[in-house]
């Protein structure tokens, strides 16, 4: 009965916008994330349904008392989502994987028994079907440039002038990446820095609320965006035009969009409308574009040269450029914007 909970419990959650491909490994990690009657109740839920735990009540009337309980319980564990808007009584609904039961557990950085016990499934499953999922019909998320490296500043295409939304957004959160926790659990990991996910919007009231991450200001979330740039890392978030609901700065050894995409070549992750290019004059051939590179798109002779069609215009190359600006981002020859809302449901939902 068990298996056959979980694996209903794997095609429900395999609808979303985010689905999870079923496998051996996935039924484990539900079972640890959805224990007993909250599996059950997962599988009433819905992905778009914002309902107070009365109505879900009424969806679901055998466990209409303890209904209550074991949404909390779902909401603190982090596979249900939930607000409470002033003058409203509270809402939930269920979460997909990304952003959602993928990455809870680890948000608040710390070292529980359930992260430890994910952890190795988590990893495996990356390098099982979830690659693919990540890209189906369209990536989820995309590679926000970094701006300041462009060969021309006025440049900027809007949907790429992050740091204009960032400083009108009313409510920002900070949590641990969950793919550098991931893979220093199982002895993988690197040294880049942990406390970076950024988040907006409802969903970072809900980390905040739940303890997963921690209010930040707008001046602390440019810093953290700032210093993740100079470590190399890559500013990526949601892959729909006007939406800024996360901003994650990923590492090439980490990262499970970056490693699908390097190791199973997925195309999971939309390269940005930039391209890095060099000037032969200036390039000392110092190779630090090279090493920083995430995709393996810059090789070094006597000069530094560019794969365009591997590059995906992030700019971590730029900053420590030794030959004073001589590897610098220019806008694509075709640009394309992300998708909007209805082409990116449209493409990411199964019928």
């Amino acid at each position: 009965m068990p298996d056959a909970l979980y694996e209903r419990l794997a095609e429900h959650l395999d609808r979303a916008v985010a689905g999870v491909p079923m496998s051996p490994t996935l039924l484990k990690i539900l079972a640890i994330l959805y224990p007993g009657e909250e599996a059950e109740v997962a599988l009433e839920l819905t992905f778009f349904d914002n309902k107070t735990a009365q109505q879900w009540a009424e969806v679901i009337p055998d466990m209409a008392d303890e209904l209550p309980g074991i949404l909390d319980r779902m909401a603190k564990r982090g596979t249900v989502y939930t607000e409470q808007r002033p003058g409203q009584e509270r809402t939930y609904r269920l979460l997909p994987s990304i952003v959602g039961f993928t990455e809870t557990p680890f948000w608040a950085g710390e070292d529980t028994e359930t992260a430890r016990a994910l952890a190795p499934l988590w990893f495996k499953y990356y390098s099982e079907e979830f690659g693919g999922e990540l890209g189906r019909g369209v990536p989820l998320v995309r590679v926000v440039p970094i701006t300041d490296s462009l060969e021309d500043a006025s440049e900027v295409l809007p949907f790429d002038a992050i740091s204009e939304r960032i400083k009108d957004g009313a409510f920002i959160a900070v949590a641990h990446c969950p793919c550098r926790q991931i893979s220093r659990y199982v002895g993988e990991g690197c040294e880049h820095t942990l406390e970076n996910c950024l988040h907006f919007g409802g969903m970072a009231r809900y980390i905040v609320e739940q303890g997963m991450g921690r209010r930040i200001s707008k001046e602390e979330t440019l810093r953290i965006l700032k210093e993740a740039t100079e470590e190399g890392l890559v500013h990526v978030c949601d892959n729909i035009e006007g939406a800024l609901g996360t901003i994650c700065n990923c590492c090439s050894c980490c990262c499970a969009f970056l490693r699908s995409k390097n190791i199973a070549g997925y195309d999971c992750i939309s390269r940005s409308n930039y391209v890095a290019r060099v000037d032969g004059e200036s390039c000392t051939a110092c190779a630090v574009c090279e090493e920083r590179c995430p995709v393996g798109a810059v090789t070094v002779g006597d000069t530094a040269a560019v794969d365009e069609a591997v590059c995906i215009g992030c700019g971590v190359c730029t900053p420590t450029c030794g030959g004073e600006g001589a590897i610098t981002l220019s806008v694509r020859e075709e640009v394309v914007p992300p998708p909007e809302v209805s082409e990116f449901l449209g493409a990411r939902l199964k019928t």
